[in-house]
């Protein structure tokens, strides 16, 4: 297979050898692929410059097997300039779509929101309602978009002032007084309405809002923690 000057951004990258190394990359068409760029750190490389994060890329790349090997690799625009919490995100978000993104699984449409979300990123200071839009329009990209409109089992509307159990897998269902429920997985109608029409304009809505993102993305993610979280605590 060769594949000629597809749209990229770099996800991650690492070593390989004394010249070489392997890149994880997201690409328009092709989704998350994985590409060793052999001689990129030697002295005589051209593009050594371009290996690094929110730079939207022109990528060419052959091969058959699971790492490919990268014949050519191009600027393609001005370079996303992120700082402090905005840059710390942006890897949250490259961190996030490898742990959840199969390889070879096109994303045409995610493509255009993560290079969306990374320019609205620029903008400091960072806005939380930015990551859950983006967290809640991957989900739905992946298949586990959550119904944050009606009670699963009745398909009664949600009721701002109602409360509702999140159950995985199967959506939102009414609380009533005396169900066994956690505290974590109860929900207000008005916060998921709120999420639905991505009016997150509260404290109280953007917490629920993130906390209900976790409880998503935790079977998804699996029980190794994100490196990035943890970026985050420390710095809080």
């Amino acid at each position: 297979m060769r594949i000629s000057l597809q749209p990229a951004f770099i996800l991650h990258y690492r070593p390989y050898r004394e010249t070489s190394m392997i890149i994880e990359l997201f690409t328009r068409d092709h989704g998350r692929i994985s590409v060793i760029a052999r001689g990129i750190k030697g002295p005589r490389s051209k593009t050594r410059a371009l290996v690094q994060p929110f730079v939207p890329l022109l990528v060419s790349w052959q091969g058959k097997t699971e790492l490919m090997t990268l014949s050519s690799l191009e600027g393609h625009g001005a370079p996303i300039h992120l700082r402090g919490n905005c840059l710390l995100s942006a890897f949250y978000l490259n961190e996030l779509l490898i742990r959840v993104l199969h390889k070879h699984d096109p994303h045409p449409r995610l493509y255009t929101i993560y290079y969306e979300t990374l320019v609205d990123l620029q903008s400091q200071p960072l806005l939380q309602k930015t990551l859950r839009i983006f967290e809640k329009k991957l989900l739905e990209e992946l298949g586990y978009g959550l119904q944050l409109q009606y009670d699963t089992p009745t398909g009664n509307s949600f009721i701002e002032e109602h409360m509702y159990n999140f159950c995985p897998e199967q959506g939102f269902k009414l609380y009533r007084d005396g169900d066994n429920v956690a505290q974590a997985w109860l929900f207000s109608g008005k916060s998921l309405l709120a999420l639905a029409s991505e009016t997150l304009n509260t404290t109280d809505l953007l917490r629920d809002a993130k906390r209900l993102m976790r409880l998503a993305f935790a079977p998804l993610i699996g029980s190794q923690p994100l490196h990035s979280r943890k970026l985050f605590l420390e710095i809080e």
